[in-house]
């Protein structure tokens, strides 16, 4: 249930809001990517993939952009379990453990970050792009939505997400 509210909330405020914020008419902001990046690290595979095609199904819905954003968000969803094995730490991580920028630490939030986002936009912008003709102006549409993406994912996690308690 929370992770339907979770949903509809990420949806919601990027088809109403944030869609609209465009920098330079080089920068979109993927809002909805939040839901995706900061699923539970314990969620399955199979759960990621059908959230992560039900999210990007529901913003193409939305855009008429013919299943860009679901290929892109699918492949983030299929990603993602092989960056978080790849940035597992030492001790491993606890079964509570959450994407959180405040428990995890800067340096793996933004290694996660980054991998990951930077992969969505190279598959959205590129299956948007369909060659290779525009490469620069597509490579900087890449680079400016990543950070632009990133800065307004940030701002979530340390607005929005708990900070971590000291351990007793």
């Amino acid at each position: 249930m929370v992770q339907l509210l979770r949903f509809a909330m990420y949806a919601g405020v990027h088809v109403l809001l944030i869609s609209r914020l465009v920098l330079f008419d080089l920068g979109w902001c993927f809002f909805y990517l939040g839901f995706l990046l900061f699923l539970p690290i314990s969620t399955s595979i199979v759960v990621q993939l059908l959230l992560s095609f039900a999210m990007g199904l529901t913003i193409d819905i939305f855009y008429d952009t013919g299943g860009l954003h679901a290929a892109a968000a699918v492949l983030l969803g299929f990603v993602r379990p092989w960056v978080l094995r790849l940035l597992t730490p030492r001790d491993g991580y606890d079964s509570s453990d959450t994407v959180n920028v405040h428990q995890m630490g800067w340096q793996w939030f933004g290694v996660y970050m980054s991998l990951l986002v930077l992969l969505h936009h190279a598959a959205f912008f590129l299956l948007e792009l369909g060659s290779f003709r525009h490469i620069g102006l597509t490579l900087g549409k890449m680079l400016v939505s990543a950070l632009f993406t990133s800065l307004a994912l940030l701002i979530v996690q340390l607005l929005f997400f708990p900070v971590r308690r000291g351990r007793n």
